[in-house]
């Protein structure tokens, strides 16, 4: 047994300011942080506001901040936490209101779910089977990648510095569901998915990493963002600054092997946003910077070979896509008609919690 000191954010309604009220708990070292929560509720203070469901790694309902980082409260030994900071302390999720104590508003979190359409948009071109199930490939699977195994727990919405610093960004989690279907053969709706988000939720993505490292289920959200940008550079092209950056920073390594940074900014922001953009230049030059177009390298032949091998048309499979870049993949042949009829929830895409 070891003694744990636990420091609980508490906050209610009507409340001007929130505090940090302090526990000292005695329990093993492998006990789950909302065990302990729990405690402190059925045993020292009955008013702590905690929301939790199967205690499993499965709902998603427990998660909260321990010191400092998003996790599920029931799969977090209290161990590795206690000796990383000598306390724990928990924070409700961030990037969401606080309703009471750990209790946060979910609304902006499933707002941004249900804008991405979490459902199969029917492609007219190949209609679903009516009554039978509309089989797919093992390969065809597996391009859904880890995207399945997600709960839904916001997570990794909590520890995106994107979406607490821009509004239109939808997040690590509703861009990995949009990823699951815009590679679903079954799906009609790529392009008008891709132009949704195209624009700027996209690439709003820092790139930090910070929903991988949270996930508890190992979806690996900002990978699948990579995904996108790549399937939306390949079937719509330069669109906004994001993509054009994009597009334009691969074609600038291969002419020289090193980067130049005065071309790019003029090729993804164009001469309006180069001026805008002075001061910022200006500033790098008085630190040294060179912004002269650098000089080819050695081996730049073989740079140009890789990305040459890269850039061919290509889904996340390699496997070469039908032009019309619509359906991902060869379709699965077509169930005979004595086929046994599937359950609704067997025979309909995979949605997320209501």
């Amino acid at each position: 047994m070891v003694r744990i000191p636990l420091e609980v954010f508490r906050y209610a309604p009507g409340n001007a300011s929130s505090r940090y009220d302090r526990f000292e708990l005695e329990a093993e070292e492998h006990t789950p942080i909302l065990t302990l929560l729990l405690k402190v509720r059925d045993e020292i203070d009955p008013s702590l506001a905690v929301r939790y469901s199967c205690r499993q790694a499965i709902c998603g309902s427990c998660a909260v901040r321990i010191n400092g980082k998003s996790r599920l409260a029931c799969r977090t030994p209290v161990g590795p936490e206690l000796a990383r900071r000598s306390k724990v302390v928990i924070d409700p999720m961030a990037n969401q209101p606080v309703l009471r104590d750990l209790v946060v508003d979910q609304k902006p979190f499933w707002d941004r779910y249900h804008a991405i359409r979490p459902h199969l948009i029917p492609d007219p071109a190949h209609p679903l089977p009516e009554g039978r199930e509309s089989p797919m490939t093992p390969e065809q699977v597996s391009q859904f990648k880890e995207t399945p195994r997600c709960i839904a727990c916001a997570s990794c919405y909590s520890a995106c510095p994107a979406v607490g610093s821009d509004e239109a960004f939808l997040g690590p989690m509703a861009l990995a569901k949009l990823y699951r279907f815009a590679v679903d053969p079954r799906d009609g709706g790529l392009r008008s998915r891709l132009e949704q988000v195209q624009n700027q939720s996209l690439w709003l993505c820092l790139r930090c990493n910070l929903c991988v490292e949270a996930c508890p289920k190992d979806v690996r959200p900002g990978e699948r963002i990579v995904d996108l940008k790549r399937m939306a550079n390949q079937t719509l092209g330069e669109r906004e600054a994001g993509s054009r950056h994009a597009i334009r920073f691969s074609s600038n390594l291969q002419a020289s092997g090193l980067l130049n940074e005065r071309r790019l900014a003029m090729d993804s922001l164009g001469m309006g946003g180069v001026i805008r953009q002075l001061p910022k230049a200006i500033t790098m030059m008085r630190h040294g910077r060179s912004l002269r177009a650098p000089s080819p390298i050695a081996g730049l032949s073989e740079v140009q070979a890789i990305y040459r091998a890269l850039d061919r048309p290509e889904d996340l499979m390699h496997r070469e896509r039908p032009p019309s870049g619509e359906i991902k993949g060869p379709r699965a042949p077509t169930l005979a008609p004595h086929a046994p009829k599937a359950e609704p929830e067997a025979a309909a895409a995979g949605g997320g919690k209501p």
